[in-house]
């Protein structure tokens, strides 16, 4: 069996997404980025038959992502139309994981935080272990 990454998550917390598409793009209080790593964006491109500089930019600085996901005139992502999401099925990891995001906390130890402006924070079932597990394994496969 695949070893899977040692991590600390947050107990007792509810989650459940409403479809809201808050996360999809900047909001009056945060300007958004949306990363995506190489492969995601080469996927997408192939998904989609558009090449990567039409939906992303190039980014340095946030590795191991490498660039950053376009947004139309109104701030949300370009892949955005009525409030869903038109890649759903190959959308970034970024965008998997949120309203959670893997940290390393000082002592190097994997730690998943979470924002509290998620409107579905605290709502829906209590989330176990095995559902952080399942987005480190997302991850873990995507990275292959």
């Amino acid at each position: 069996m695949e070893e899977i990454l040692k991590f600390d998550y947050p107990r007792k917390i509810r989650f459940k997404c409403e479809g809201c598409a808050l996360c999809c793009g900047d909001t009056k209080e945060r300007v958004r980025r949306i990363l995506l790593l190489e492969v995601e964006a080469k996927s997408i491109s192939q998904k989609t038959h558009r090449v990567v500089k039409d939906f992303a930019e190039r980014l340095d600085g946030f590795e191991p992502y490498i660039y950053m996901m376009r947004k139309a005139k109104n701030g949300k992502c370009v892949f955005l139309k009525d409030d869903l999401c038109t890649i759903y099925q190959i959308r970034p990891v970024i965008c998997r994981f949120y309203p959670f995001e893997l940290k390393e906390d000082e002592h190097c130890k994997h730690v998943f935080a979470y924002t509290h402006e998620c409107p579905a924070i605290g709502k829906g079932p209590y989330l176990e272990k095995s559902y952080f597990e399942k987005l480190i394994k997302t991850f873990m496969k995507i990275m292959k």
